[in-house]
């Protein structure tokens, strides 16, 4: 297909406001995971939550986006990407704002179950839609390569969001831009997105649909429960091993039906599962960052949900600029060098974020950690986002895109139930032996965040071992042979 035929079928005449529109819907999505953290001691006061309802409040988003993302992925294939964009967006607006507005612990529960469903339909779509705009191979891995850092700043900016708005008025305003800027989208689609390949006509894979979405669900609840409550109690080990059960009975039924909603295979080429796990990781790794950072500033430092906030500023500012260097980083010296480096970067990172103890000043070894590791967590999503997403035939565009987001919303969970209950034994231990309460917390987290530092080493590793020469580096994957790419990209 010719440039002018690929324009013609696909991408409105300008790709620059529609991507621009994508990246606003991806930030969105990211960023409302994180904006209740700094907010949720004002939830509690407010709605007079327990722990447990805090925490499932808390956790409600990720559950239903994650569950419901593979499925979200087909349904955009099989009915359309844009008109999938549309209604997802549409519905995470409408409980968005009911968020803002919600009396109680089931209407705001059950508010936040719905964000993460139409988050699961637009979020795959967005990101197939960024292919479509770009077929064009060389643009085409920048745009990935981009796209990629956009959820980490979009989990940034959810803090930023929120501790500014939760101090200066109600946690209730944190809900208003979320269901502002899915109202653009809606109007502003048509007009600016194509509508991506003609939708794919096979029937729906019901069965694995519902043991998927059931075992992601169930799994990722067992470890949300980890963060409270030891692995041996009934209501962590018993929804894990449910949810394990489930996804096992999902793979079989995907190797028997004949259109599987997620075909194994799918998963087989190294590359693909490499970039995989290192989206996994680098989402594990910054929710556990944000999450004791958040902890240690207010429980050990007394700091407020805005200084707390304020303290991830350069956190964010790093993160964005190093976004906007990745895309001719993974041009320039291939997906795996940027991957593998960013691993490695945020092992550094980390390693001096494992230094906190409770009298740490943050313009010291935290600032530096918290640095390096925007700077390396940016590579990784850049990075691993076009190896795992630019070799993918337009017909699986969708389910690539449900894959990767699945990798980014598992992680955090997977990530902080590991890492929470390595702090809680580390601070018990510390406690035991006669440590004040102050030293014995941030000691947990420094002993949880060293721990992460060898498993993102670990990671490099395995990363540029898969992604060795002798496979195919996607960051230079294929235009026409009469049309080949050039050496850089274009402005």
């Amino acid at each position: 297909m010719t440039p002018a035929t690929a324009r013609a079928a696909g991408p409105p005449r300008a790709t620059a406001p529609g991507f621009a529109l994508l990246g606003a819907v991806q930030v969105v999505l990211i960023l409302a995971i994180t904006m209740l953290s700094p907010a949720l001691p004002a939830i509690q006061r407010d709605l007079d939550l327990s722990g447990a309802g805090l925490t499932l409040v808390s956790a409600a988003y990720g559950l239903s986006f994650s569950g419901l993302l593979l499925l979200g992925g087909r349904l955009a294939d099989l009915y359309g990407r844009r008109r999938l964009l549309v209604v997802g967006v549409a519905v995470f607006g409408a409980a968005s704002a009911a968020s803002g507005f919600a009396p109680d612990f089931g209407t705001l529960l059950t508010t936040r179950f719905a964000q993460g469903a139409g988050a699961a339909l637009a979020a795959p779509s967005a990101m197939t839609l960024v292919r479509s705009l770009h077929p064009d191979g060389a643009r085409r891995a920048r745009a990935l390569a981009i796209w990629g850092g956009l959820g980490g700043f979009g989990a940034t900016a959810g803090m930023l969001l929120s501790g500014a708005v939760t101090t200066w008025a109600s946690w209730r305003w944190t809900f208003l831009a979320p269901a502002a800027v899915s109202l653009i989208v809606v109007l502003a689609a048509p007009r600016l997105l194509p509508t991506g390949p003609a939708p794919v006509r096979v029937r729906l894979d019901v069965p694995g649909a519902v043991l998927v979405t059931a075992g992601l669900s169930v799994l990722s609840y067992g470890l949300v429960e980890a963060g409270e409550r030891p692995w041996s109690a009934p209501s962590v080990w018993a929804p894990v091993a449910g949810g394990v059960l489930l996804l096992v009975a999902f793979a079989v039924t995907e190797l028997r039906v004949t259109e599987p909603l997620m075909p194994l295979g799918f998963l087989v080429p190294r590359r693909r599962a490499a970039a995989l796990g290192a989206i996994l990781i680098g989402s594990a790794g910054m929710s556990t960052v944000f999450f004791f950072l958040s902890l240690y500033f207010q429980e050990v430092r007394d700091a407020s949900p805005l200084l707390t906030s304020a303290a991830f500023l350069p956190f964010g500012a790093v993160q964005f600029a190093a976004g906007l260097l990745t895309a001719r980083a993974v041009r320039r010296l291939g997906a795996r060098t940027v991957t593998a480096g960013g691993l490695l970067l945020c092992a550094a990172g980390l390693l001096l974020l494992g230094l906190l103890d409770a009298h740490s000043a943050y313009a010291g070894t935290t600032l530096a950690g918290l640095v390096l590791f925007a700077a390396g967590v940016a590579c990784v999503f850049s990075g691993a986002t076009v190896a795992a997403l630019d070799d993918v035939d337009d017909d699986r565009a969708g389910l690539a895109g449900g894959v990767v987001n699945t990798a980014m919303e598992v992680g955090p969970t997977v990530g902080l139930a590991v890492m929470v209950s390595l702090a809680s034994s580390r601070t018990s231990g510390l406690r035991d032996g006669g440590t004040g309460a102050a030293e014995a917390v941030s000691g947990g987290f420094a002993f949880a965040l060293t721990a992460a530092a060898a498993a993102f080493a670990v990671g490099a590793a395995l990363v540029a071992y898969a992604l060795r020469r002798g496979t195919a580096d996607p960051s230079a994957t294929t235009t026409t042979p009469s049309h080949p790419q050039p050496k850089e990209f274009s402005s």
